[in-house]
């Protein structure tokens, strides 16, 4: 096990590039001491220090009509989610796509799930070492996208996606002190998000307006998430950290269709095993 801090990012089903460069991972046997997974990256979190290759692909790239977890609109207004996550978070890891909870539980990996606070705006990193239902519930909040999923409750406080607060935790990594940090995007290089409009900002005003400071989380997103990149990119330019990211356009975020997402997978998978040597000669010099 390496003394290496691995970030994850999210993005819904672009998540499944992460889980192609995780079991090509997985199955060099090559694992760091601290991951850090937000919003889809969580469940690759939980999936690779599990060491269960190909069960993020399975999840996200379902044969079967009945395993599909992205609803029509009928079902979204009906439900109040355009996402089953009683599928994904309940029936997916208890029943069809076991979930390994004990060797999760006995990993020395750290795993930090990130989730952001709807009552204070801020992001948590947060663990679970025991209770496998609660697990599950942190991966349903660190995935949980505001507008098109509820909100999640968990000892009594309400969380939503922990991409809303920190969608690449680098700070976070770097206050952890491994001297190794290895970014896994979703994105391709270059990319910023774009500021919201005058409309969209209304409407989630309205849909929170119970909790200002998540709103003001919201409303900031762009310019803390494009200052993250900023600072991501000047410091893989001065290779103090290695960062992987997709060559090819990236799926988008609520993708459907199986060949789509299986092409993305493939290239994640593919990509690491080119930089393979790339990631070995970063954590030995």
């Amino acid at each position: 096990m390496q003394n290496v801090t691995m970030i994850l990012e999210g993005g819904a089903t672009r998540g499944v590039f992460t889980s192609g460069v995780l079991d090509f991972l997985m199955e060099k046997e090559w694992y760091p001491s601290h991951v850090i997974g937000v919003s889809a990256g969580s469940c690759n979190a939980v999936d690779y220090v599990s060491k269960q290759p190909g069960r993020t692909r399975d999840c996200m790239i379902p044969t079967d009509k009945n395993g599909k977890y992205i609803y029509g609109f009928r079902k979204f207004v009906k439900e109040k989610s355009l996402m089953n996550m009683d599928l994904i978070f309940d029936e997916y890891p208890n029943r069809i796509y076991p979930f390994d909870f004990d060797t999760f539980f006995e990993s020395e990996i750290t795993c930090e799930i990130v989730t952001t606070n709807c009552q204070n705006g801020q992001a948590e990193y947060m663990q679970e070492h025991r209770d496998r239902e609660r697990l599950m519930r942190l991966c349903r909040a660190s995935s949980s996208m505001p507008l098109i999923t509820p909100i999640v409750n968990i000892d009594g406080v309400p969380y939503l996606d922990g991409g809303l607060a920190d969608s690449v935790p680098i700070e976070h990594a770097l206050e952890i002190g491994n001297e190794k940090i290895v970014v896994i995007l979703t994105r391709n290089k270059g990319y910023r998000k774009k500021t919201m409009s005058r409309g969209m900002a209304e409407v989630y005003r309205k849909a929170y307006r119970s909790y200002p400071r998540l709103v003001q989380a919201i409303l900031t997103r762009s310019f803390q998430y494009n200052r993250t990149m900023n600072k991501i990119e000047r410091m893989e330019r001065e290779g103090k950290i290695f960062v992987l990211r997709p060559k090819v356009k990236p799926v988008a975020r609520l993708e459907r269709d199986a060949e789509t997402l299986q092409r993305f997978y493939q290239h994640g998978y593919d990509l690491m095993e080119q930089d393979f040597e790339r990631l070995q000669a970063y954590l030995e010099k």
